[in-house]
């Protein structure tokens, strides 16, 4: 299931709340570049580029193109690709695809993750052998190849098994992979799994919870999970819980001895609709424990919000809004990306529409010693033809100080981009 762009009608629907809870200011130079436009081969490079990047210690950076490729028997528009930017001595990108997804699976919307021998391993939203996605392990080869090995087919008609992962998965310090599936469980909305590695080489999956919205639990995870150093999993789900107008949650799973896992519910969005409200996005973690996160509507503005979340003594979580999108003409509006910190301490994300020419923004959220936080618009993208539109994704710290991700679409060839961003 490939994620839509929210309509004008429920963004229009938004009660606009005058409250305010950061300040905002546009950055007085930006200095983005347009890394890869896709589109312009599209049977080969793939087109669609919803998900992030991540780079190796050379300075390459991978990711998934969710269409493209020649395996159009198995999918109309191509069932995606994985691919390897290469930076050029002379500048430029080159790009190389490392898999073409056909009979194996359709449709990559996943985040990449390497381990320490160099392998990839990701998912595909669809495709595999019953056509409800499948995690995937990309080894290197000496002839600079790739070889790909299919870990896990999601069949949702077996018991509690998940379908339709929308997001990648994260690796423990065992090599154990760990995610989320939009779909499937024992109550069809969703489940987090364990792909567990075994001695004699093989893998095998293991649900860990089944979301189940009648029990006020959340249904239907879309982002990937987060891992402590003490084996605690964190995650959102994009609705349900608690409230009649179904927010969304965040939750965490904790491994018991008998090797089952309890889940607790750390906050329930909606109810209060500043507070935000439909989670697209992770959660991640400070040195303190304290969890970050977007919501992707909601707020003093009706566009979404960046959230702390801070435990306490007595066991429970408390929120705070850092930033409410919106507050000024040119900010960004439905932050769907991750959050990203620096050594600093700021955060950095995206946001899938609003700035001044509506195609979504770079921000930069700067602490104060007062505890506020103010945003900098780093980049409002312009759109096609020459810049990208529509970022849906993390960053991350790169070569030379810039923050790279992608657009889903826009570019040159309208297939989406890989940008860089210098703070």
């Amino acid at each position: 299931m490939r994620r839509g762009k929210f309509s004008a009608g429920l963004i229009a629907a938004v009660v606009v709340v005058l409250a305010v809870f950061g300040t905002a200011r546009r950055a007085a130079a930006q200095q983005e570049q347009v890394v890869y436009a896709f589109g312009a081969d599209y049977n080969r490079g793939g087109s669609l580029i919803p998900a992030g990047v991540i780079s190796d210690s050379a300075g390459n950076l991978y990711g998934a193109a969710y269409y493209g490729n020649s395996n159009t028997s198995q999918c109309e528009d191509g069932c995606g690709t994985i691919f390897e930017l290469m930076p050029q001595p002379g500048g430029g990108w080159t790009e190389k695809v490392l898999h073409n997804f056909g009979k194996d699976g359709h449709y990559p919307y996943c985040n990449l993750v390497f381990d320490a021998a160099g392998n990839l391993y990701g998912t595909t939203s669809a495709g595999g052998s019953y056509d409800a996605g499948m995690v995937f392990e990309l080894t290197p080869t000496a002839s600079g190849e790739w070889t790909e090995t299919v870990l896990h087919n999601f069949d949702p008609a077996n018991g509690s098994d998940g379908a339709g992962p929308q997001a990648g998965v994260i690796l423990d310090p065992s090599g154990n992979l760990y995610g989320t599936t939009y779909g499937g469980g024992t109550s069809g909305e969703g489940t987090v799994f364990e792909v567990i590695r075994q001695t004699d080489g093989s893998w095998a999956n293991k649900t860990l919870h089944s979301f189940n919205s009648s029990r006020k639990d959340g249904a239907f995870p879309i982002a990937a999970l987060t891992l402590d150093g003490s084996g605690v999993l964190y995650g959102t789900t994009w609705k349900d819980g608690a409230y009649t107008d179904g927010g969304g949650i965040v939750f965490e799973l904790t491994p018991n001895a008998n090797g089952k896992w309890s889940e607790r519910i750390l906050r329930n969005f909606g109810g209060n609709y500043e507070d935000g409200n439909t989670l697209y996005s992770s959660v991640i973690l400070d040195n303190a424990g304290n969890l970050y996160g977007t919501a992707l509507i909601g707020g003093a503005y009706g566009e979404g919000v960046a959230f702390e979340l801070t435990p306490t003594s007595n066991g429970s979580w408390t929120e705070k809004v850092l930033y409410a999108f919106g507050a000024t003409s040119g900010d960004g509006q439905l932050p769907q990306g991750t959050l990203t910190f620096d050594a600093a301490g700021n955060l950095y994300g995206t946001t899938a529409q609003g700035g001044y020419h509506n195609y979504g923004t770079v921000y930069e959220l700067t602490p104060s010693a007062a505890g506020n936080w103010t945003e900098t618009v780093l980049h409002a993208f312009t759109g096609p033809p020459t810049d990208g539109e529509y970022p849906q994704a993390n960053l991350i710290f790169g070569t030379g100080g810039y923050l790279y991700s992608t657009t889903e679409s826009g570019g040159a060839s309208y297939g989406g981009t890989v940008f860089a961003v210098k703070p």
